[in-house]
């Protein structure tokens, strides 16, 4: 394994920056005080072509790998978008990994150029307020109707909803009670018809302008050719994009601890204390060199999770561990900077607030540390299920 990026690589990322430098600080903080979707960043990345990166050529996509779109990401967040930027399109990138995957060639002819040229936007619609990391149990009913299904039932935590014209929605089609093992759940991409379904924002801690939902679904409609695969096993093709999922998000909290790390390097280099800059202190220097070490562990757990799912080899420990370690090192490097900036740090204009209530982002999400903590030591110290 090469630990240096390749000339296309180096290309991707001052590719991204580029595309990245007119959204400056001040461009997100906005968008974090006011709210409102970043369409024009979107927008931007859709034109430049980044949105279909690890999608396939024929779709209109780069055909590109996992490592690749890390590196995207991960640029994205480094730059100080942030989470925020992140998210903005952090769907486009593994969310349709399923329908790539498992998916017709209609389908995919379908629905992926629309996602890849920014056309359309989709949300996924999986954790509902019940069940939370307990996917069996969802209990989103589709009922088959003919050449339909109908849907009814209650996801919560859907993020772009409030934008999204697109829902990949994993949803019932066996009850409980008949189903066994892994089975009686669908997969669906479908028209988000608001006529069936209502979006309520869900007012929260950061990360203002890309929206958080609960989705209620009273009688959608969905025709069967918006069926992914087959009819009850939507559980196993939603895993092939656990992995890919875990790594990205990853990327983006290595990338969001690097902004915050950077932001207060120069702050502790500029602000003169008792007639000599704060950063001649080991008390400012040694914590920001403790966060430059995590970020750098993070990340090349990252780059392994991503070179072993590149070559299709298992990765799943890889992923979650990545996940599990560039979130605690990024809410490390926030905090720190934080802690560098002293009183100002409280203060929105100088950034790193904003990045630290970001921070928990990938902390809670998509998976609790203690869940990969139980995976860690079931699937890999062999110890027993605790759960």
């Amino acid at each position: 394994m090469d630990f240096l990026w390749s000339p296309e690589q180096e290309q991707i990322r001052q590719a991204i920056e580029r595309v990245c430098a007119p959204f400056d600080a001040d461009y997100w903080l906005e968008r974090d005080r006011e709210g409102g979707f970043p369409h024009a960043f979107h927008q931007a990345l859709a034109e430049a072509g980044w949105l279909g990166i690890a999608m396939p050529e024929a779709f209109g996509g780069a055909g590109l790998g996992i490592g690749e779109a890390a590196l995207m990401m991960h640029t994205i967040a480094a730059t100080g978008a942030g989470l925020s930027g992140a998210s903005a399109v952090h769907m486009n990138i593994f969310g349709l990994h399923p329908v790539v995957v498992f998916g017709s060639q209609e389908q995919k002819q379908r629905w992926l150029p629309p996602l890849i040229a920014g056309k359309d936007q989709a949300c996924f619609g999986v954790t509902e307020p019940d069940a939370g990391l307990n996917t069996l149990k969802l209990k989103t009913r589709a009922v088959r109707d003919g050449g339909h299904y109908v849907v009814h039932g209650q996801k919560v935590w859907i993020s772009t909803a409030q934008v999204a014209n697109k829902i990949l929605l994993l949803a019932r089609t066996k009850a409980v009670e008949e189903s066994s093992g892994t089975e009686g759940l669908s997969l669906f991409y479908t028209d988000l018809d608001r006529s069936t379904v209502e979006v309520r924002e869900i007012d929260k801690l950061g990360r203002k302008c890309v929206d958080s939902n609960q989705v209620f679904i009273d009688g959608l409609r969905i025709p069967v050719e918006d069926r992914v695969g087959e009819e009850d096993k939507g559980f196993s093709y939603i895993l092939h994009g656990l992995n890919p999922e875990r790594i990205l998000i990853a990327a983006e909290a290595v990338g969001l601890g690097r902004a915050a790390l950077a932001r207060a390097t120069q702050y502790a280099k500029e602000r003169v204390v008792f007639e000599r800059p704060i950063g001649m202190n080991q008390g400012i220097q040694h914590p920001l060199a403790q966060a430059w070490m995590g970020l750098e562990a993070a990340h090349l757990m990252v780059q392994k999770a991503a070179f072993l799912y590149d070559k299709g080899l298992p990765c799943a420990a890889e992923a979650n561990a990545a996940k599990f370690l560039a979130a605690e090192a990024c809410a490390k490097a926030c905090e720190t900077a934080i802690f560098t900036h002293g009183g100002m740090g409280y203060a929105k204009e100088y950034h790193v607030e904003r990045y630290m209530r970001e921070s928990w982002i990938p902390r809670l999400a998509p998976v609790s540390p203690q869940m990969i903590l139980n995976f860690i030591a079931e699937k890999v110290l062999g110890l027993p299920r605790s759960y």
